[in-house]
């Protein structure tokens, strides 16, 4: 009688490191929207999907690219950035009729205060109901970008240069983050999305 290998192969994207099954097979079973978030290396990018027979169904898409479009001149993976991707996934979402989302993180941390729980506070500010606590939120200031204002404010002109070349380049001054912010916020408010 011959015998096979007595171990199991993993699926190709858990041996990744790119899914986590049991945690995916939870939020397949509520059967409802989810809001996916992933934050990639440059850009966040936040997804209203559904589970469909033959896949995902991805129904709203937003991407910090997009805010560049709209007049974004600061980086597109800080925190602000992250908020304003969530509050514009959100408006999309509203638009096409859908009110309710459940979070979906997949392999990242829970982290209190982090970019992910800055696009929820983003779709949720929007009107989008996504189940949450209000602990895990980030500061109002810090998603202004209010801390990196005060800090570019201690800085000398040529530590300013220094470090926040990239902003100045675009034609921002780090210190008008929160009013750019604002400015911004508006423009997805008044655009027809």
């Amino acid at each position: 009688m011959a015998r096979g290998s007595r171990y199991k192969v993993s699926f190709r994207r858990r041996r990744e490191g790119k899914t986590d099954y049991k945690a995916r097979l939870s939020l397949i079973d509520i059967d409802k929207s989810r809001l996916v978030v992933r934050i990639t290396n440059n850009h966040v990018i936040a997804q209203v999907i559904n589970v469909a027979e033959m896949g995902d169904e991805t129904l709203v898409s937003a991407h910090s690219k997009e805010l560049e479009k709209m007049g974004w001149k600061a980086g597109t993976k800080n925190t602000a950035a992250a908020y304003l991707t969530g509050y514009l996934c959100a408006k999309k979402a509203l638009s096409k009729g859908i009110e309710y989302a459940v979070l979906d993180i997949g392999l990242k941390s829970s982290i209190r205060g982090s970019k992910i729980f800055a696009v929820l506070k983003g779709a949720a500010d929007a009107g989008l109901n996504v189940p949450h606590g209000e602990s895990i939120l980030p500061d109002e200031s810090r998603i202004k970008g209010e801390h990196i204002a005060e800090y570019a404010q201690s800085l000398d002109d040529e530590q300013l240069k220094q470090k926040f070349s990239q902003y100045l380049d675009k034609g921002i001054s780090p210190s008008d983050l929160p009013e750019h912010f604002e400015e911004i916020r508006k423009k997805i408010d008044e655009a027809e999305v």
